[in-house]
């Protein structure tokens, strides 16, 4: 009886010390932090099988122990669940957590920044590409689909109009006409009741409003200017002058970095010339900045119809009413020039 009774409590014992060991390697399996340093991103693209999920995460280096995540994986059925996506492994993090996160799809958003010189729509392929999933060539396609772009009530002229430089948090499997859409709503949204009455007030529509804006933010960088310059552009519009706006010239050469446009870059055959052809060009010759368009829609008004960069080269300009005030104003830039 003593006999049974010490194998009684000797099995109860091994019981509980395989349970005890059991929980201990369950806990670490699936709930112990599985993630190093300051953990990193996981990619996963669409179609992508277990094998490349494991290899990203061992390549990522954010992984303590990769054994221990397969073995969690493999009893939660990871593999016929995962969804493809951008994932923050973050500190602290178990491998329950990491499994959850993609058996779910619970993607952590990119941002996606529009900003700088953005003049075509292959440089904003480009610029797309780098924050989701899609490449370039697939972004483009979609950028220049014509149809499409008519849908959306623009041309190809006209159609950069529809980006406003800004930051958008998106996921990063979303497709490019997905994307498309979520710029849209975005400039839709730019382009209140208020901003509407504004533009239909000096005769322009919004992408006409965004276009005229392009060549004010080529003209100058410095923002109490700029009502200014929208100002002189509106006056040549209402007279029926031609813009001569020297950054369209550098649009059609190409080439931002050109000092001085020449008498033979005027006669260029480009409806953008506006030195040839009256009003405005077909469309923005850059993407403006929301500033900007908000810079023509308050126009300054006033009486000049000449603006010349000023002698002291720190990027302001003279004003002038009249051309022999624009061309006194033009020969003293043109000496601080030569002195350089």
């Amino acid at each position: 009886m003593i006999a049974g009774k010490k194998t009684y409590i000797l099995i109860a014992a091994g019981v509980a010390v395989l349970g005890l060991l059991f929980s201990v390697m369950a806990f670490r399996t699936f709930f112990m932090s599985n993630i190093t340093g300051e953990g990193s991103y996981l990619y996963i693209p669409h179609n992508a099988g277990y094998d490349q999920l494991s290899d990203s995460l061992k390549k990522s280096g954010s992984i303590k122990s990769m054994s221990c995540f397969k073995r969690a994986a493999g009893f939660e059925g990871l593999e016929k669940e995962i969804k493809p996506g951008m994932y923050h492994l973050k500190p602290g993090m178990s491998n329950h957590q990491i499994i959850r996160i993609i058996k779910h799809g619970w993607q952590t958003p990119v941002r996606i920044t529009l900003s700088g010189n953005i003049r075509n729509m292959e440089k904003l392929a480009s610029l797309l590409s780098r924050k989701i999933e899609s490449d370039s060539t697939q972004i483009l396609a979609i950028l220049k689909d014509s149809s499409l772009v008519d849908s959306l009530g623009f041309n190809n002229f006209t159609f950069p109009s529809m980006f406003l430089l800004d930051t958008y948090e998106v996921y990063w499997t979303i497709k490019p006409k997905e994307l498309l859409l979520r710029f849209k709503k975005e400039y839709d949204k730019f382009w209140n009741g208020e901003r509407m009455e504004k533009a239909g007030k000096i005769g322009l529509s919004a992408m006409e409003v965004s276009t005229l804006a392009s060549i004010v933010s080529e003209e100058s960088n410095m923002k109490e200017e700029q009502p200014v310059i929208a100002g002189v552009y509106l006056n040549r519009l209402w007279k029926k002058m031609p813009l001569q706006a020297d950054p369209t010239i550098k649009f059609i050469l190409n080439d931002p970095s050109v000092k001085r446009i020449l008498n033979r870059h005027l006669s260029i055959d480009s409806p953008y010339n506006t030195y040839k052809h009256a009003g405005l060009p077909p469309g923005p010759i850059v993407i403006p900045q929301k500033s900007t368009i908000d810079a023509v829609l308050n126009f300054k008004k006033h009486n000049y119809i000449y603006f010349c960069a000023k002698p002291t080269l720190d990027g302001s300009h003279n004003f002038a009413v009249t051309l022999a005030e624009h061309n006194k104003n033009a020969r003293a830039y043109q000496r601080a020039i030569s002195r350089l």
